[in-house]
């Protein structure tokens, strides 16, 4: 890895304490019955981790072409592209308007941008998925206001973190070491976290990961972690900051039916909800920073992503 890329990720991580400070909103006209989020990869995750933390109204979020039958006039769609040029948010976008939804745009520029009205713009030249701050806050501020104590609990959580991440460290070189597959499980309800350290896997470490939830995972997965094949080249890791006792009760006997053990077990930092979830998804951006550095990988090359992106464009 170069020294500049280094020099460039470790400040995009650092800038996550500063991006959840941020007030931007976008308008909500009229009361709508459900919020529809559209979004792909690093500026899609924002609508996962919305998803989870917001119960008043339905929440759907749509990763493709298209956007589910039921929405219309009562729906708002609220597109979520960094580039904003997206071209599957950007169908996504045009089919709420044919619909007469309500809709919103965040983005840093592209053709989005110049189609809607209702548009949070936020700042350019980092990558999607370490801009997750500046697409995350606008969602909650619009339709559930984090209080002011919370965002600075969770912004000295992120500090500590920044200012010392050798546990993090640790783990990604034990997974180097072992050339191992993580295996992510969380205790719901945080199963965006748990989903998006599979993806920082992918994109910043660039190895494949797998991902579940408690109890979720217990009715299916609880299978194959007793006699998949070779067992010994995954690295178990358990997400926790559920304290339900029923939760914690199938944790145990997880491990003891499969005779797996939790490499890590990683619990949250924190009192507050939200400081909990930034706390625990930082983690998982520091792990797979550290990894990448280990595999003397690029943690922002995604020449494979837009390679892609052109033959589907330009197919030979």
């Amino acid at each position: 890895m170069e020294k500049n890329t280094k020099v460039k990720f470790l400040y995009e991580l650092l800038s996550l304490k500063d991006q959840i400070s941020s007030k931007e909103t976008f308008a909500v006209d009229k009361n709508p019955s459900n919020i529809v989020i559209a979004g792909m990869g690093g500026s899609g995750i924002a609508g996962r981790l919305f998803q989870e933390m917001y119960s008043d109204m339905p929440v759907f979020i749509s990763n493709g072409y298209s956007l589910p039958k039921f929405v219309g006039k009562d729906s708002i769609v609220v597109c979520i592209s960094y580039s904003g040029n997206t071209e599957e948010t950007i169908a996504a976008y045009e089919e709420a308007i044919e619909k007469n939804a309500q809709s919103a745009i965040i983005t840093s520029g592209g053709e989005l941008l110049s189609k809607g009205r209702n548009v949070v713009r936020i700042p350019t030249g980092i990558s999607p998925r370490s801009a997750l701050g500046y697409m995350l806050m606008p969602l909650l501020n619009t339709f559930c206001k984090i209080p002011e104590e919370d965002i600075l609990e969770a912004q000295m959580a992120l500090t500590k973190l920044d200012n010392d991440s050798s546990k993090e460290k640790e783990i990604a070189a034990e997974i180097f070491k072992g050339e191992h597959i993580p295996i992510v499980y969380s205790t719901s309800p945080n199963d965006s976290i748990a989903y998006r350290w599979n993806t920082q896997f992918n994109e910043n470490s660039k190895i494949l990961a797998l991902w579940n939830s408690f109890p979720e995972l217990n009715h299916n997965n609880t299978m194959a972690l007793k006699s998949t094949y070779k067992k010994e080249l995954f690295y178990p890791i358990c997400i926790k900051s559920n304290t339900d006792k029923r939760i914690s009760a199938r944790i145990t006997a997880t491990e003891k039916v499969t005779n797996m053990r939790f490499r890590r077990v990683i619990e949250a930092n924190g009192t507050s909800s939200f400081a909990k979830l930034i706390y625990l998804l930082h983690v998982g951006d520091y792990i797979s920073y550290h990894l990448a550095k280990l595999r003397n990988v690029d943690p922002l090359d995604i020449t494979s992503i837009e390679e892609l992106k052109s033959m589907i464009k330009n197919p030979i």
